[in-house]
């Protein structure tokens, strides 16, 4: 049996998931799993990448003792953070987090060099105010001396993958999302960088999904008992997430469903324009040189803050079902907010900042938990709803289903009110779509798997997928 692991790590969790092919289907075997968090650090919110780094080896290990050598590993994490080095290899300054505040009002500072619309016809990337390209020209203000000692950039999981094996490279679908790379030749955009004037020498070449980077360096292979090739999977989670829709059609629209919600369809082409931008709809690249245009959503993200609020409240937090229950508790509930506004990005109390959005509008506020669950209920199919809308505008297509992957696949009453808000049917699962995209890769590169068609075929067959039809 050959053995692959997917090391999938999202803002709040990491999971080694292992997975092989076995009669034609897959099988996905969890081997380890740990927290990831952000810690407050010289001002501002990091991610803590020694303890990132740490837990990856650990993972590994785990997969050794449990008695699993996989042939294969990749590793997908979010997207825009990235991570200096220096000409010795050693990290320079924090891994500061797309949820902080050094970004606020970038766009604006930047426009006179490089106006947005010149910046998205050139990218397709949509304005999120934690861009990469936003990230390192607030960085250059904040710490020029880190820029100037830097020599390489590589986003998180091209760090991790460095670590593992010594070699820098920035994949493809991760280096898309940081405004930087050019939506018609896939590579770094030379007039971009200089007009920002950021350092062109730091970026690495960039490799494509499938790319075997190398084999793991001595002082790994002796900490986790085995060697092993790294391949570039869709490194970012929502590109992994991607592949495993089992869309039955063209016509399908697809939803990564975690922290953040990522609604779109899988394209062959850019779509550049200033309608498209005005939409902010993004085009990430895709596997096998496709595009992923879709709106960004705030996501679960909202429901994962109120969990952890009443924890700390309480001293114990409520588990999913249960605040899904207070929410059908509430059901006629007709508090609404735009999930859209930043004010939801990273706020200190979800559950206040929802009740006071509400109230600032005239509509009802939330005064009970399942009040404040079913206005975040409303708020998320509404969008979904207006996403749809735009979508077929811009694209000129009617579409006739949402796919859904990802672990808000598993709310059911989501699933349900999404149908109902956009009329169309809902196809739920699998649950672990961006592991098992991260995995599809790896199984195409070694031969499980002829192409992306045949893998997509094997996952309804694998999996369970449930639809859910409008009521």
């Amino acid at each position: 049996m050959t053995y692959h692991l997917a090391i999938d790590i999202g803002a709040s969790s990491g999971r080694h998931i292992l997975g092989w092919v076995e009669d034609g289907r897959m099988q996905l075997k969890e081997v380890y799993r740990f927290e990831n968090r952000l810690v407050e650090k010289n001002g501002h919110l990091c991610w803590e990448m020694d303890r990132l780094w740490d837990n990856v080896l650990a993972g590994l290990k785990a997969c050794k003792d449990a008695g699993f050598v996989p042939a294969t590993v990749g590793i997908d994490t979010w997207a825009v953070d990235f991570v200096l080095l220096d000409g010795a290899g050693q990290v320079i300054g924090d891994t500061v987090a797309y949820r902080d505040g050094r970004t606020e009002g970038e766009r604006d500072r930047l426009a006179p060099v490089l106006p947005f619309a010149e910046h998205y016809a050139r990218t397709g990337i949509q304005y999120q105010t934690f861009n990469t390209a936003y990230q390192l020209t607030a960085l250059q203000r904040e710490h020029p001396d880190q820029l100037a000692a830097a020599k390489t950039f590589l986003m998180v999981p091209d760090y991790l993958n460095y670590l593992l094996t010594g070699v820098a490279a920035n994949e493809y679908t991760n280096a898309s999302t940081t405004a930087l790379v050019n939506a018609g030749t896939r590579d770094w955009d030379d007039g971009l960088i200089s007009a920002l004037g950021l350092p062109r020498q730091i970026f690495q070449p960039i490799r494509m999904p499938g790319t075997a980077l190398g084999s793991l360096t001595p002082e790994v292979r002796a900490k986790v008992g085995f060697d092993c090739t790294v391949l570039l999977p869709a490194t970012h989670d929502t590109g992994s997430a991607w592949l495993a829709v089992p869309a039955r059609d063209e016509n399908a629209v697809y939803l990564s469903s975690g922290t953040w919600s990522l609604l779109g369809v899988e394209n062959t082409s850019p779509i550049t324009t200033q309608e498209s931008a005005a939409a902010n709809f993004t085009n990430e690249g895709g596997y096998n040189g496709t595009y992923r245009y879709l709106k960004n959503i705030m996501g679960l993200w909202m429901i994962q803050s109120v969990r952890r609020e009443l924890g700390q409240r309480t001293g114990t937090r409520p588990s999913f079902p249960e605040l899904i229950a207070a929410a059908k508790a509430s059901t006629d509930f007709p508090g609404l907010v735009d999930a859209d506004d930043p004010r939801f990005l990273a706020p200190e109390s979800m559950i206040d900042e929802v009740t006071a959005a509400c109230a600032e509008t005239g509509c009802a506020a939330p005064a009970t938990t399942g009040e404040v669950m079913q206005t975040i209920y409303n708020a998320l199919s509404d969008d979904y709803r207006r996403a749809v809308q735009t979508l077929q505008r811009l694209t000129g297509k009617t579409y006739t289903s949402i796919n859904i992957v990802g672990g808000g696949s598993q709310d059911n009453y989501l699933n349900q009110m999404t149908a109902n808000a956009t009329g169309l049917p809902v196809f739920a699962g699998p649950t672990e779509g961006t592991a098992l995209g991260n995995l599809m890769v790896q199984f195409i590169a070694s031969g499980e798997y002829a192409d992306l068609a045949a893998a997509r075929a094997a996952i309804r067959e694998s999996f369970d997928i449930k639809e859910v039809l409008p009521q």
